[in-house]
């Protein structure tokens, strides 16, 4: 399981024209899985990334997490973090997960997530419109 995690301001997810999810400030999150992948992989992500600790205190040090930060999560499917470009330039997709069991995880996964913190989503499968505004740059690697 892979998640890039983004520190966010205002950020959106539309299908079709239609905004579908939104946040003000928190964390846009872009998932993907791979064969293997379980609960345990969701239940340590989902906990990791609600005390993840890159908002700022009043030092403005990057001490807070969202929890005490404040804000929602935007979680984006995006099989694509499973890209292989080793063998020339078009990447092969071959080590992600299946769609019908990705889909599963994806939503137990956010399920998880709301545990801790609200959770707008993008749609599974689907052609998206994302526009992050992404404050520091802050962008994590999680990958589990």
């Amino acid at each position: 399981m892979r998640v890039l995690v983004q520190r966010s301001g205002k950020s959106s997810v539309s299908v079709d024209g239609k905004v579908i999810g939104q946040i003000d400030q928190g964390l846009v999150l872009f998932v993907g899985f791979t064969d293997g992948d379980g609960l345990e992989q969701i239940h340590y992500l989902a906990k990791k990334i609600a005390n993840l600790r890159i908002f700022p205190d009043s030092d403005g040090v990057m001490n807070k997490s969202i929890l005490d930060y404040g804000g929602k999560v935007l979680s984006i499917s995006q099989f694509t973090l499973y890209a292989n470009c080793s063998k020339g330039n078009r990447p092969s997709y071959i080590e992600a997960m299946n769609n019908h069991e990705a889909r599963n995880f994806y939503e137990l996964f956010n399920e998880e997530l709301r545990k801790y913190v609200e959770v707008e989503t993008g749609e599974f499968g689907s052609d998206m419109d994302v526009n992050i505004t992404n404050i520091g740059p802050t962008t994590i690697w999680l990958e589990r």
